[in-house]
């Protein structure tokens, strides 16, 4: 595919902010789209831009989050410091440890590397030396498997005798990656994103997830973020702009086709766009309704499909509504159609790409064969896209 100008100016923007150089932003909404007794808590964020960084529908959102203050406190307390401490960070920099545990080092979900690296600090430590080496590799995980590290401090105390030997020990704290929400010539001055707060139980203690839980508690209006926009090129609407549409978006996994539809609502594009958006409940989990339901009705979205799996005895995913609807998606693919996946990688991407191997199977009258054929050629011609994680 080539380079049009726009991608080059864009690349040129992203480029001008980096995870190690980021832009601080201010957030300007932080709405809930979940109701009230929803089993999910999912928000819909507008942060600030710079005039002149821009981006492309497609494109992510990279937000560095810091640790919760109770999760250092808790870390700090664990190793026995008062977080006064100095230490250099990972580019030399002298800065206190309390700051390097909040906002360089990956405390939460403990990884096995970090139990092999803690041990070494203490060879022979009953415990820690069966969960090292090869031959340790399962009871590691399983010890790990829904621990942070600081339960590895509590569990082995005394094992960290400088605080400079946490850098060795813990992974970086890193940016997280969200699908950018909004088309960038609809909002010229702020980057949308929708984002699920994880939060769960484990080990007898309340946990979240490290930027969800930034984003879901401590990301108030006003508030400032280290953030950088990140070009993804494999993620594109087509160049032609009469081109059909097919999108499959379930929970979060709106956010990139939102981005898509508002930059072709704004540009007038002519081609169709059908969208299968899924979640648990019509009532409470639907996210942007209002917005998508004046799309369809005002003709922007051709068809608007949609999976409620908890509202009814037997669950519907949206790899059904496609099923529902094979022989009039078979004609969208037949006349050019790009398709696109965007959400949990797992199982609905997989479940999804089978779905469509069965609707091009019946369509075409064909075999799996002859179905997993036709996808190849549509991955070749960029009309089969996936924006997975």
């Amino acid at each position: 595919m080539t380079t049009t100008t726009e991608e080059i100016q864009s690349q040129a923007h992203v480029q001008k902010y980096t995870r190690n150089q980021p832009y601080h932003c201010k957030v300007l909404v932080n709405e809930l789209l979940t109701g009230a007794g929803s089993e999910k808590e999912t928000r819909h964020i507008e942060l600030s831009l710079e005039e002149g960084m821009t981006y492309l529908p497609g494109d992510a959102v990279g937000i560095i989050p810091e640790n919760r203050p109770e999760a250092v406190d808790e870390v700090l307390k664990a190793l026995g410091y008062t977080g006064d401490e100095r230490v250099l960070d990972h580019y030399k920099v002298e800065i206190s440890f309390e700051e390097a545990v909040r906002t360089r080092l990956a405390i939460g979900k403990l990884m096995r590397g970090a139990v092999t690296q803690y041990a070494k600090l203490a060879p022979g430590t009953d415990g820690l030396k069966d969960m090292v080496g090869p031959d340790n590799k399962a009871r590691a995980e399983e010890y790990c498997w829904g621990r942070e590290f600081v339960d590895l401090a509590k569990d082995y105390p005394g094992i960290v005798t400088n605080p400079q030997q946490l850098f060795n020990v813990l992974g970086r704290l890193t940016p997280r990656m969200y699908s950018i929400a909004s088309s960038n010539k609809a909002h010229t001055d702020n980057v949308q994103t929708t984002v699920r707060v994880v939060r769960y139980e484990s080990h007898g203690k309340d946990r979240q997830g490290l930027c969800s839980g930034h984003l879901g508690e401590r990301a108030e209006v006003g508030a400032t973020l280290p953030i950088f926009l990140h070009a993804n090129q494999n993620f594109r609407l087509p160049e032609d702009s009469s081109a059909p549409v097919i999108m499959i978006g379930p929970g979060t996994g709106i956010a990139p086709f939102r981005s898509f539809l508002e930059e072709r609502e704004v540009l007038g594009e002519t081609g169709d766009n059908w969208l299968f958006f899924g979640e648990q409940r019509e009532q409470l989990d639907y996210l942007y309704r209002e917005q998508l339901q004046a799309m369809h009705k005002s003709g922007v979205l051709k068809h608007l499909d949609t999976a409620f799996s908890r509202d009814q005895a037997k669950k519907i995913y949206v790899q059904d509504r496609m099923q529902e609807r094979s022989v009039e998606l078979y004609a969208w693919l037949e006349r050019g159609a790009y398709f696109y996946v965007c959400g949990d990688a797992t199982r609905m991407a997989k479940d999804v790409e089978t779905a469509l191997l069965d609707v091009i199977a019946k369509g075409s009258n064909g075999t799996l064969e002859h179905a997993a054929e036709y996808l190849e050629n549509m991955k070749k011609q960029k009309r089969y896209q996936r924006d997975v994680y």
